[in-house]
C-alpha cells in the first residue's frame, strides 16, 4: 500500500478525533482499566493520529508499536508525537513520551501489511488498532487479520471505517450516480486485495464474531459544516477525481458537480471494538 499525503492526514485529524464513537471509547477504557503496562500495535499508523486519540483512554504505562510502510510517514509520526507530548526522550530505535501522568514508549516498524502481516503485528500485543484502514482492504485480508489477532488473544479496536454514506450540502441531482461510481472505484485493489469499501464494517464484525469475539459497532460519521471548508473542498476534489477515473460519469456532469461550493457534508464511518472471549 502506498502512503497518504501528509497535508491530507493533518487536515482530517481534528475531525477524526471529534467523530470517534464515545461509547466504544469508554468501553475500550473500561476493558483495559487497571492494565499496566499495556502493549499496542497500530497498523497503518500514518502520522500517529490514532495514538494521540487512543492513548488518553489507556493506563499510565503504554508500549506502542507504530506500523507503516512509508518511511516519510513514520518520520512525520515521530515529529508530531514529540510536539504533542509534554516531554519526549529519543532512545535509538524508540521514543519515550510523557503526556500528563502517562509514560508512552513508542517503537516504529516499517512493514508491508500486504506482504507480511505476521511481521507487521509482531509476536504479541494486548491491543491491535487502526484508523481509516479497512475500507481499503479486502474481506479476505480482514478475515486473515482477525485470525492473527485471535491467535494473539488480543483485543481489536478500529475507528473511522467508511460505511458508504455520503451526503453533500447543497445537494446535486447527480449525487447518487457519482456515489455509485465512487464505490466502484473504492472496491478496486488498493494493495490489500479488492477492497471491501463500504462493506468493510460488516466484514470486520463478521470476521471477529466468527472467532468468538464480543463485537460492538458504533457510528463515527464525519459531520462537516462551514468551519470545515478546507476539508470539504479537499474531500470534494478527491471524490470527483476518483469518480473521473471510473469513466462512469460523463465529463459535463462531473464538471458541473465539481463547480458547486459545498458548505457541508456527511461521510459515514463506523468504529469497531472486538474483545476476546473470556478463558
Amino acid at each position: 500500500m502506498s502512503g497518504f499525503a501528509l497535508d491530507w492526514l493533518d487536515l482530517r485529524e481534528p475531525v477524526d478525533h471529534r467523530s470517534r464513537n464515545r461509547k466504544l471509547a469508554h468501553a475500550l477504557a473500561a476493558h483495559f482499566d487497571g492494565w499496566r503496562p499495556i502493549t499496542v500495535v497500530d497498523l497503518g499508523c500514518g502520522t500517529g493520529s490514532n495514538l494521540r486519540a487512543t492513548a488518553p483512554l489507556l493506563g499510565p504505562e503504554q508500549h506502542w508499536t507504530l506500523v507503516d510502510n512509508d518511511p516519510a510517514l513514520l518520520e512525520a509520526a515521530s515529529a508530531r508525537l514529540k510536539a504533542w507530548a509534554d516531554g519526549a526522550d529519543a532512545q535509538e530505535t524508540r521514543l519515550v513520551l510523557f503526556k500528563g501522568a502517562k509514560r508512552i514508549t513508542v517503537e516504529f516498524r516499517r512493514a508491508d501489511l500486504a506482504g507480511d502481516l505476521e511481521a507487521a503485528l509482531g509476536p504479541s500485543s494486548n491491543l491491535v488498532t487502526a484508523s481509516a484502514l479497512f475500507d481499503l482492504a479486502s474481506p479476505a485480508f480482514i478475515a486473515k487479520l482477525a485470525g492473527l489477532v485471535a491467535a494473539r488473544k488480543a483485543a481489536f479496536y478500529t475507528v473511522l471505517t467508511y460505511d458508504g454514506d455520503q451526503r453533500w450540502t447543497p445537494e446535486h441531482e447527480a449525487d447518487a450516480s457519482l456515489l455509485e461510481a465512487f464505490h466502484a472505484h473504492q472496491r478496486r485493489d488498493k494493495g490489500l486485495g479488492a477492497s471491501a469499501g463500504p462493506d468493510a464494517p460488516d466484514a470486520l464484525s463478521e470476521a471477529f464474531a466468527a472467532l468468538g469475539y464480543q463485537v460492538t459497532e458504533g457510528d463515527s460519521a464525519w459531520r462537516l459544516g462551514p468551519d470545515d471548508r478546507a476539508l470539504i473542498a479537499n474531500l470534494q476534489s478527491g471524490f470527483a477525481d476518483a469518480v473521473g477515473e471510473t469513466g462512469q460519469v460523463d465529463a459535463a456532469t462531473l464538471a458541473a458537480w465539481r463547480s458547486i461550493t459545498r458548505t457541508g457534508a456527511i461521510v459515514g464511518h463506523a468504529d469497531t471494538l472486538a474483545l476476546p472471549p473470556a478463558h
